[in-house]
């Protein structure tokens, strides 16, 4: 027989100085980690011998554009930028786009901010030039720009924090953002249950860690459960409070026009 998972109740808590330091120390090795993995591309661009390959027909950018690729501002810091590049990089792959296309294509949906950042690159050495360097070269760029590693650190420290008033659906798509962010924040499966519930609202953290979810969306199903039972709570406390407010009135109403009633006919 299998042993039985751990759950997360008997799991010792991580205080905030241990998660603190725990995404500084992700956050590094994963910039590092990216880093290299960058110079290896770069490397074997340099190293690799020309073979010969068949010629791939170039898509146009109406084919591109046909994939729908969003628009990036430079405005979302690094979690917005590191999901327009995962959107780009998907819409390279579904309309077959060649490497020498790849910049050309991706920079006109750049727009406001990251626009005149990237007029302000190009102009110098011309927009013909710049086109020339590499996909992994101008995702360097933008990285050096709008993904400095203090703003990975800021973002990876939000990890600790917790839901605002009943703002559920905020905090999950918060936490998930981070989580793809920083994928090494949190060493397994099990802490990154445990970081998520402790930043739920207290009145649902407690029955959700009763709960003893396997996995991350497990919790986040729970989690959402719990909360439309405290909601509906709510509103029905709040309606209760109306109906007897306005019966408490109407009897005071009702013994004001009694008061009357009879002072008249005492007279």
């Amino acid at each position: 027989m299998p042993p039985k998972r751990t759950s997360t109740s008997e799991a010792p808590a991580m205080t905030q100085a241990a998660i603190r330091k725990l995404v500084a120390d992700s956050v590094t090795a994963a910039l590092e980690a990216q880093a290299a993995t960058m110079a290896n591309d770069d490397n074997t661009n340099r190293n690799t011998r020309p073979r010969e390959a068949p010629v791939a027909r170039k898509c146009s950018y109406k084919e591109f554009m046909s994939c729908q690729p969003i628009n990036f501002k430079g405005t979302k810091g690094a979690v917005g930028l590191i999901r327009w590049f995962e959107r780009t990089e998907s819409v390279f792959s579904r309309s077959n786009c060649t490497k020498d296309c790849k910049v050309k294509f991706a920079t006109g949906n750049l727009t406001e901010e990251a626009l005149s950042w990237w007029n302000s690159f190009a102009q110098p050495i011309g927009i013909e030039e710049a086109y020339k360097i590499t996909w992994v070269e101008f995702k360097k760029l933008l990285i050096k720009k709008y993904c400095p590693q203090t703003e990975v650190l800021k973002n990876a420290n939000n990890f600790t924090s917790t839901v605002k008033g009943n703002d559920l659906k905020a905090y999950v798509t918060r936490f998930q953002e981070l989580a793809t962010l920083c994928p090494t924040m949190v060493p397994d499966s099990e802490k990154m249950i445990e970081v998520f519930i402790g930043g739920l609202a207290r009145s649902i953290e407690g029955n959700v860690t009763a709960s003893k979810p396997q996995t991350l969306e497990e919790a986040i199903n729970i989690a959402h459960r719990l909360m439309d039972h405290v909601n509906k709570d709510h509103i029905s406390v709040c309606k209760y409070q109306l109906i007897t407010n306005e019966n408490f009135d109407g009897q005071r109403l009702q013994q004001q026009q009694h008061t009357v009633t009879t002072n008249t006919n005492n007279r």
